[in-house]
């Protein structure tokens, strides 16, 4: 199952205790203070895993605490300080502070990462003071949304049953679901292509269709994984089935685009022209070409047409 966004609740770990004690001997009868530091509780420590791929961890476990440090005793030992917690995320999770609407880092690479709470410190002995200790402090508590946004150079857009998938599955290690019916994919599916000497990461995206901008369809959701990709691969059924305007498609897409973000709709574009190999394609293409006045790479997906020369113009923009 694919989960793009979880909340979760984590609480760093609070110090030990600090120590009193007296060193007596028959020398020192009042005796001298011994009384050692409690330790730092633990870090919360969140980190990007390039081998996830969703937060669906997070659906069934979503209190994290960290453990207490250990309490200071006599001698001046200093109690033992608690391991951090860390809690493993994909690559390319957003993790933002819920109470206060604060961005708090975008985990871009593997192995990034952030402390997001921190430990309580222990209560000092009464080496320090005399007869006194200090208390500890309490760990630090939040409230956190992590928010995946998906790390591809590549992403495919158009409507429903334009040939996503079956176009990822042709050119890449990808696998997605494939059927004839919309909305087939429920979720973003990456894949990688490899190109000559070269290779880039691709991503087929659900679905759009008017109003997804708004929430309509699959909405929103999946728009957001876009956002990270260097350019957009826009699919269209250029065979016009069940009377559909390839035009008309192609212009709703980026009018969609648009209202999503400006910054998505001005990514560079490569148009693909899928299902060439239909009746009407042909005649249906000529027109395109006509009225966008921009490069078209005619294709056939499920057939593995022209996908040699989309691959290399992709490369050659990347």
């Amino acid at each position: 199952m694919f989960i793009d966004q979880a909340r979760i609740y984590v609480k760093a770990g609070q110090g030990g205790k600090g120590c009193r004690s007296f060193y007596r001997d028959m020398y020192t009868p009042r005796g001298i203070p011994d009384g050692g530091d409690g330790g730092r509780g633990a870090d919360i420590i969140i980190r990007a895993d390039r081998h996830l791929r969703t937060l669906l961890d997070f659906k069934y476990n979503r209190h994290f605490y960290g453990p207490s440090g250990g309490h200071g005793s006599g001698k001046n030992k200093k109690g033992k300080d608690a391991p951090a917690v860390i809690i493993r995320v994909p690559v390319g999770t957003v993790v933002k502070d819920i109470r206060t609407n604060c961005l708090l880092r975008d985990l871009k690479k593997d192995q990034d990462e952030l402390v997001v709470a921190r430990g309580g410190r222990g209560g000092s002995g009464n080496r320090h003071h005399g007869s006194e200790v200090t208390e500890y402090e309490s760990g630090e508590e939040k409230e956190l949304l992590l928010d995946l946004k998906l790390i591809a150079d590549v992403g495919v857009v158009g409507f429903p049953n334009a040939g996503k998938s079956t176009l990822v599955s042709s050119i890449s290690n990808a696998h997605p679901e494939i059927a004839a019916y919309p909305f087939t994919t429920k979720f973003p599916a990456l894949g990688v292509v490899s190109s000559g000497d070269a290779s880039f990461v691709i991503a087929d995206i659900p679905g759009l269709i008017e109003g997804s901008s708004a929430g309509r369809g699959l909405g929103d959701k999946f728009l957001r994984h876009v956002e990270r990709t260097k350019i957009l691969v826009h699919l269209i059924d250029i065979s016009g089935f069940e009377g559909r305007d390839p035009v008309r498609d192609y212009r709703t897409i980026n009018q969609e685009l648009k209202k999503y973000s400006s910054q998505v709709y001005a990514k560079p574009q490569i148009i693909a022209a899928n299902k060439i190999d239909l009746e009407n394609a042909r005649e249906n293409l000529k027109d395109f070409r006509k009225r966008v006045k921009k490069k078209v790479y005619p294709i056939s997906a499920l057939k593995k047409q022209g996908l040699e020369e989309l691959i290399e113009a992709i490369r050659k923009r990347l």
